[in-house]
């Protein structure tokens, strides 16, 4: 299992942590910062699914206006780990 460090922009958590499998799945999402209850909650939902699953169901969720939230941010992080090991 490889894990990835994403520095998270224009959101409350500084960075996200995570892990990928061999077969691309996620393991052990971390968010640093912001709001504990709904990132242990997305941490939770995530478990084990595939990763370009998750990055297409997060990605352009916003919050409160930003443009962006921490779960856009982790499909950003997704998507820059699994093009990087392409």
């Amino acid at each position: 299992m490889k894990t990835y460090q994403f520095q998270a922009q224009g959101v409350c958590a500084r960075q996200i942590r995570f892990s990928l499998d061999e077969e691309k799945n996620l393991h052990d999402v971390q968010f640093m910062g912001g709001c504990p209850g709904n990132q242990a909650a997305i941490g939770k939902l995530v478990e084990g699914k595939p990763a370009e699953e998750i990055a297409q169901i997060l990605a352009g969720n916003d919050c409160g206006g930003r443009g962006t939230s921490c779960a856009d941010q982790l499909s950003i992080g997704i998507r820059a780990a699994l093009e990087r090991d392409a």
